[in-house]
């Protein structure tokens, strides 16, 4: 740990774990800038040594301390990081899919909701997408069709088994007696 510029601003390692522990509790962003503050008040702006010292990531603090300068607080875009779905990759997939799916496939009796029911499973859909002439290495795996199919709002359905109905004896005629 480079000890120099904490010993020079006499800085303790009491207070070093307490900043520690106070900026762990800071949520999002304001964390950031807390970082930023704490690196340009006790370390005099250097990102390496809050590195070393504190444990942060040093392209955080250097955000950290740019948003604290400026008062300008950087937007993350999760959505940037995120894989595109299979959908969106192979659309010719997506394409014979539907196609394999939409002659099995109905809405429910009541139309209450969007979703299509079939009797047809992931791993069905994948043979028949064998058979359609897609080779093994360019299909996903039965669980990404599976999900797929999700998405698309097919939902299995379980096939009720009917149930022999049993034929109930009908009420005997009641005796009475007369006189008795």
């Amino acid at each position: 740990m480079k000890t120099a510029t904490i010993e020079r601003n006499g800085i303790s390692k009491e207070v070093v774990a307490l900043v520690s522990r106070l900026v762990d509790l800071i949520p999002g962003s304001g964390r950031r800038c807390a970082m930023g503050d704490v690196t340009l008040s006790l370390l005099d702006g250097k990102h390496r040594v809050a590195e070393d010292v504190f444990g942060w990531n040093r392209a955080t603090v250097e955000v950290g301390i740019n948003e604290f300068k400026t008062g300008i607080t950087c937007i993350n875009d999760l959505s940037l990081r995120l894989k595109p779905s299979t959908e969106v990759k192979h659309p010719k997939l997506l394409a014979d899919i539907i196609a394999i799916m939409e002659p099995q496939s109905e809405s429910e009796s009541s139309l209450r909701t969007t979703l299509l029911y079939t009797h047809m499973t992931a791993k069905v859909v994948y043979d028949a997408l064998l058979e359609k002439g897609w080779a093994v290495e360019a299909l996903p795996t039965v669980r990404t069709i599976s999900n797929i199919l999700n998405r698309q709002g097919y939902r299995l359905r379980t096939v009720a088994k009917t149930k022999v109905q049993k034929k109930h004896p009908k009420p005997m005629p009641s005796l009475k007696t007369s006189g008795e």
